[in-house]
């Protein structure tokens, strides 16, 4: 019986120490915004399709595209790709789903010309067998 409350009570601090669930989801669904505006920035399509559910919905600007439309303009976008600084977001899990509200500031190169942009973004996680699937975003310009 001693051995007993021996191993129970050193296994304590075991249990204690753990993340809960939502911590690890937070941590990754945040880690997951990063990958998307990593392969954004390296016009890599191929990290972008491991990341959106195939039935994604994109809106930006009032205007909605499918995955296969959001890939086809990030192959378009070139080497002059946006660089995009995230900001701090905010991660509300509830189940299988994650909703992150954040804003991001992004510097672009059309024609030679350099604009500058703040946008404010929702995204849309869900956990698919495991994985966690971006399936809807959308995001505005922030008014100065």
């Amino acid at each position: 019986m001693i051995a007993l409350w021996i191993i129970l009570i050193s296994a304590i601090p075991h249990f204690l120490v753990q993340d809960p669930p939502e911590d690890n989801a937070v941590a990754a669904i945040l880690a997951l915004e990063h990958e998307w505006v990593d392969g954004q920035s390296r016009n890599d399509n191929r990290a972008l399709d491991l990341l959106f559910d195939n039935a994604l919905v994109y809106v930006e600007d009032g205007v909605l595209m499918t995955k296969g439309q959001y890939l086809s303009r990030i192959r378009a976008g070139g080497p002059a790709a946006p660089q995009i600084v995230m900001e701090p977001m905010t991660v509300h899990v509830s189940g299988k789903v994650a909703i992150v509200v954040g804003t991001y500031r992004q510097k672009s190169t059309i024609n030679g010309r350099t604009s500058l942009g703040r946008w404010r973004f929702v995204d849309t996680w869900v956990d698919k067998k495991g994985h966690w699937m971006l399936v809807a975003a959308a995001s505005a310009p922030l008014l100065k």
